[in-house]
């Protein structure tokens, strides 16, 4: 896997573990902060890794739970943990002028956290994510919250991840890449956290994360006098356009580049995209 993924690890001593990153690029660069979400793990920015170290501080972590990061046994997984987490590296990093790349969870994770520190933020790039809450949840993610059996496919067999490689592209992945998507994942004991994140979205009022998360979708506003940008896999049957058009609500102003051919690994299916929009976007902001 080094092949794919090249990259020095770091770590943070965070509450209930250590939080594992990648840190590329010069260390005075403007950072671009890119956050996963559910069941990938940054591996998913590998070539944003690449890509813009040259020209820019990338820093990647991996949620508690997830890819490199320690697999706390008892542990809440909860969103509001996430952001926290996430809120003690960016100070630990000390990040100023921040380029927050979302994506998936990260996106309420991202916007929890740049809420908490909203004068590091320049700005925003949402991809394939909601920071809100939404009714339109997917059947098939539904059938993994069905109690006793959902727990048992998403951490027994770790369907989740599997079926993903699968599920979330257009274009069909190379085996290694689809090995290196699932690799942490491969126990039971090490998917708990793809089953958590599954767990914890948030239906109805009720949940322990309602309140985090209607919290964090009021406070969406606070960015609007940034330069942010929309990219987005309209072939996603999870994060379907609809959530598309709720961010461009949201964030009126936002330069948005629907892709029309790309699910929701995106960045699998339209890497060359992905990587023309988001020069661009930081050429024009001067970043690059």
């Amino acid at each position: 896997m080094h092949d794919l993924y090249p990259f020095d690890s770091h770590f943070l001593e965070v509450e209930a573990g250590r939080l594992h990153f990648v840190d590329e690029g010069p260390t005075e660069a403007a950072p671009m902060l890119c956050v996963h979400g559910n069941p990938s793990w940054s591996f998913l920015f590998r070539r944003q890794l690449q890509g813009f170290a040259g020209e820019m501080r990338v820093i990647a972590p991996d949620h508690l739970g997830c890819g490199l990061s320690d697999q706390p046994e008892h542990w809440s997984y909860r969103l509001a943990d996430h952001v926290q987490n996430l809120v003690q590296l960016i100070d630990h990093l000390d990040l100023w002028n921040i380029t927050l790349l979302v994506h998936d969870w990260g996106g309420a994770i991202g916007l929890g956290a740049a809420l908490q520190r909203p004068e590091r933020i320049g700005r925003l790039v949402i991809t394939n994510t909601a920071a809100f809450p939404s009714n339109l949840m997917p059947g098939r993610i539904g059938l993994c919250r069905v109690p006793g059996i959902g727990r048992l496919a998403v951490q027994g067999c770790n369907a989740f991840a599997r079926a993903a490689t699968f599920m979330a592209v257009e274009r069909p992945m190379p085996r290694a890449v689809r090995r290196a998507f699932v690799m942490p994942y491969a126990r039971p004991r090490s998917a708990r956290a793809t089953w958590h994140f599954v767990d914890d979205i948030p239906m109805d009022p009720g949940h322990p994360s309602w309140e985090t998360l209607t919290a964090i979708a009021a406070g969406v506003p606070t960015f609007q006098d940034r330069s942010n940008l929309i990219l987005w896999g309209e072939k996603d049957w999870c994060f379907t356009p609809a959530f598309r058009e709720e961010w461009e609500r949201r964030l009126p102003g936002a330069e948005c580049h629907p892709i029309a051919d790309a699910g929701h690994y995106l960045f699998e299916d339209a890497p060359e995209d992905i990587e023309r929009h988001l020069r661009a976007f930081l050429k024009a902001e001067e970043i690059l």
